[in-house]
């Protein structure tokens, strides 16, 4: 019965030292990101859906640049 004892105690100094060193990493920086933020713009954001009148205009001008850039030996 006391090597039960024992183990508790032994497992709240094992559970309260990683508890003291996640607060500690926390308050030191440990967890800040500061690489994400400055490569973020070169990534695509295609979550934004466009939707009104709005929309419509951007697809007009999508099907224009799809026609205008498409193949020139038709004489024009």
């Amino acid at each position: 019965m006391q090597i039960m004892f024992v183990l508790i105690g032994f497992s709240l100094l094992v559970a309260l030292t990683f508890l003291g060193l996640y607060l500690w990493a926390v308050r030191s920086g440990q967890f800040d990101d500061k690489y994400t933020p400055s490569v973020r713009m070169l990534f695509d954001d295609n979550t934004r859906k466009d939707t009104g009148k709005d929309a419509k205009h951007s697809e007009n001008e999508d099907s224009e640049e799809r026609t205008n850039t498409g193949d020139r030996s038709n004489g024009s």
